[in-house]
């Protein structure tokens, strides 16, 4: 991806954004009132007879082609940018390189006051570098690290192909996802607008299904399955987490407090995601980690065996221990740019429907216990392209 990843410009927001910017009338969702491949909202669906008679393209504008195809990667960029200058999104691009929480600081300086935290598969965008530190943006937080514990160049690059996740927003009302790259396929469920869908690229979806897309169709993560759906009213950004100012840190505590407070009491109305880390949706208070756990767990292996579920679950259990990430199931489960399905929203709608599978909520409930399958995993993706432990159509590492 490396190839990709050059075309790439760094947003500063735990974002990556795909190819050169364009105008409003050249963007692909210009003057798109609806999304291609949608539903009336009148219309009484059967998910698995969907068909395709409204599958129509709907523009009262010009809607330009992408400049990437859809399912995971612009092939064809070139490093070179039209400045001639090569390889500047590496040049930008800083990851951390870390067993434990790495202390950002207001100057560069072991004595300048303390700002905010980066945590392993933390990134950001280089703004100065001066006597081996670095000041760096990562999300809402900005200051200066130690050059020791960062990555620059060739090898952030690298760690931010291992770590970040290219998502597929739905820009438009409703988008089915489908079985096949097809309009006549079946359809697994229903996306909304702004929803976020983890990619499968061209690799993995080799290697799970043995087939290649045309630039119609985009190849997205469905619960352990591969899901189809319309290239042309979605937008893909390559995502990673970023750090945490003090400010956030303490709003994050603080929300905790208010959570656990509120479940010994049996009051309040849910709690709210603290700054810096994403959710979407509110989740009740008192939710405990197994039902949080095992909703994500549904979320990202429903579909896959009860042993893919376990190592999901493990997966963020061995990040709770870990010193290099947060220290909660809830903040690990938040953090931005890890877990498509939560900062999505989706998990917190699983949550208030209460439709939660019995093997997620005993593979959550085991994971806790400290039963895992994937010894100290803290990572997993769709198979193919990378060394791991393959369960199902998920790699751990």
């Amino acid at each position: 991806m490396a190839a990709v990843l050059a075309a790439f410009c760094v947003l500063g927001n735990g974002t990556v954004a795909l190819g050169a910017p364009v105008s409003d009338e050249e963007q692909l969702t210009a003057g798109v009132g609806q999304i291609l491949d949608s539903l009336p909202e009148s219309e009484d669906v059967d998910k698995e007879e969907a068909g395709e008679q409204d599958d129509k393209l709907l523009q009262d504008g010009k809607a330009g082609e992408a400049e990437a195809e859809k399912n995971g990667a612009a092939e064809k960029a070139d490093a070179d940018n039209a400045d001639g200058t090569e390889d500047s999104f590496g040049d930008q691009l800083v990851m951390t390189a870390v067993s434990d929480v790495l202390n950002v600081r207001s100057e560069p300086s072991e004595d300048a006051e303390r700002v905010g935290y980066l945590y392993a598969d933390c990134g950001g965008t280089i703004l100065e570098r001066k006597d081996g530190w670095t000041k760096l943006e990562s999300g809402e937080l900005v200051g200066w690290a130690k050059d020791e514990y960062l990555l620059f160049g060739e090898d952030a690059v690298e760690e931010l192909e291992d770590v970040g996740r290219l998502i597929a927003r739905v820009t438009g009302e409703t988008l089915r996802i489908r079985k096949e790259p097809s309009t006549d396929a079946q359809v697994y469920d229903l996306a909304a607008q702004g929803d976020a869908l983890e990619v499968v690229n061209k690799v993995q979806l080799h290697y799970s299904d043995g087939i290649e897309l045309d630039a119609e169709w985009a190849a997205v993560d469905y619960e352990g399955e591969t899901g189809y759906v319309s290239s042309e009213y979605i937008e893909i950004d390559f995502e990673y987490d970023h750090g945490e100012t003090l400010e956030e840190v303490a709003a994050r505590q603080q929300a905790a407090e208010e959570e656990e407070a509120s479940a010994d009491s049996g009051a309040g109305t849910g709690s709210q995601p603290s700054p810096g880390r994403q959710n979407a949706g509110s989740i009740p208070a008192g939710t405990s980690d197994a039902t949080l756990l095992a909703a994500l767990i549904q979320c990202e292996a429903g579909n896959e065996s009860y042993e893919g579920q376990l190592a999901v679950g493990a997966v963020v259990v061995n990040r709770v221990k870990s010193a290099s990430y947060p220290d909660t199931v809830s903040d690990v489960i938040f953090a931005s740019g890890q877990f498509t399905p939560a900062g999505s929203g989706k998990v917190a709608r699983l949550i208030a429907n209460g439709n939660i599978s019995s093997s997620c909520i005993q593979a959550a409930n085991e994971a806790l216990s400290g039963v895992t399958n994937v010894g100290g995993a803290t990572h997993f993706r769709r198979a193919g392209g990378r060394d791991g432990i393959v369960i199902g159509n998920h790699v751990f590492w």
